[in-house]
């Protein structure tokens, strides 16, 4: 698990885009669909948009605020099928072994599911997915049930896309109270539903992870597997300390603030940012270094530039200097590495 803070913009505008959708189906107005997310409506659309925790869970808000459906939260998650989650539905879909893909859920459903830690469990005859909420700023009981129910209408449906629209539950347990208004969840899920349970979890029968997958293929999901490893790279990159490190480190890799002016400039002690650094298993000269490598090959690969110009523009003090590190960073030379990405 790598930290996330609830206000970076990381996460794709899909699930707020389903659950404006879902309101406005009521009747509800865009303006009060929308009530505290600071996006414009094109947004909601665009693949480039990118959200905070806090704006996904301020739709979650809006949803409890102006709903009139009891069943809002498994209606909604109703609606996101497996297409939903792009190349990561795609990997789920083209797995060619029910595990497999299981697996590949937990390995990245960061990608998917924030506000969630997630697990499986195959016993005997049975298998369930657990989630458990993870804390955050006014989190209260109306918006811990919605965010399981949610969820768990979510996997319902992204089974079914999977396995086949006979696919089925054998039970599901909550650790909610028994709601008011909660006769819809047996129906809804399709089986005996618990209240006040230890945890939140999903149940099916074992044997479904027996059965072939129908869309299967080990091509398409090695190339989507190779994809959502590079996306998780990047969720990784750009949060925490270290992600806020290397943003100010990128606007100025030709003359890097040295660590003690940069951690001024994030409101931290010296001590306190190499300490959060090496938490996150990385230190300052370690993301210099990484920038300057990661952009040095984008240069070489993608322009024109003169190894003397990449050398200035990343701060190094003559060429040669850059060429050293250059080699250290991909076995080559700056001319040869260029030279075998045009053979």
């Amino acid at each position: 698990m790598f930290e996330i803070g609830p206000d970076e913009k990381i996460y794709s505008v899909f699930k707020i885009g389903k659950i404006v959708d879902c309101l406005m189906a009521e009747g509800v107005p865009l303006k009060a669909a929308m009530e505290g997310i600071h996006i414009a409506e094109a947004e909601l659309t665009s693949p480039l948009t990118k959200v905070s925790a806090n704006e996904i869970v301020q739709s979650y808000r809006n949803a409890l605020k102006f709903s009139r459906s009891p069943s809002f939260a498994f209606d909604a998650g109703s609606e996101f099928h497996v297409s939903t989650f792009g190349i990561y539905g795609l990997a789920l879909l083209s797995g060619i072994d029910f595990r497999q893909s299981i697996a590949f859920a937990l390995q990245y459903y960061q990608l998917a599911a924030p506000l969630l830690d997630v697990t499986f469990e195959e016993r005997d005859s049975s298998a369930a997915w657990c989630i458990t909420v993870l804390p955050f700023r006014s989190l209260d009981t109306a918006l811990h049930n919605f965010i399981v129910e949610l969820q768990f209408s979510v996997v319902l449906c992204v089974h079914r896309d999977i396995m086949g629209p006979d696919f089925r539950l054998t039970q599901v347990q909550l650790n909610a109270q028994r709601p008011s208004q909660g006769a819809h969840h047996a129906e809804k899920f399709g089986c005996d539903v618990l209240y006040e349970q230890p945890q939140n979890r999903l149940l099916f029968p074992a044997e479904w992870l027996d059965r072939k997958p129908a869309l299967g293929n080990p091509v398409t999901h090695a190339h989507a597997g190779n994809i959502c490893d590079q996306l998780l790279t990047e969720l990784k990159q750009n949060t925490g300390v270290a992600g806020r490190v290397r943003q100010v480190l990128l606007a100025n890799l030709q003359s890097p603030p040295d660590v003690d002016t940069l951690a001024g400039q994030l409101g931290l002690s010296t001590r306190t940012l190499r300490r959060r650094l090496q938490e996150e298993n990385t230190s300052y000269r370690e993301l210099i270094d990484d920038l300057r490598a990661q952009t040095a090959i984008r240069y070489m690969r993608d322009t024109r530039l003169t190894v003397e110009t990449i050398a200035f523009l990343l701060g190094f003090g003559d060429p040669a200097a850059f060429r050293h590190a250059f080699r250290r960073w991909t076995k080559t030379a700056p001319n040869e590495f260029r030279r075998s990405l045009r053979a």
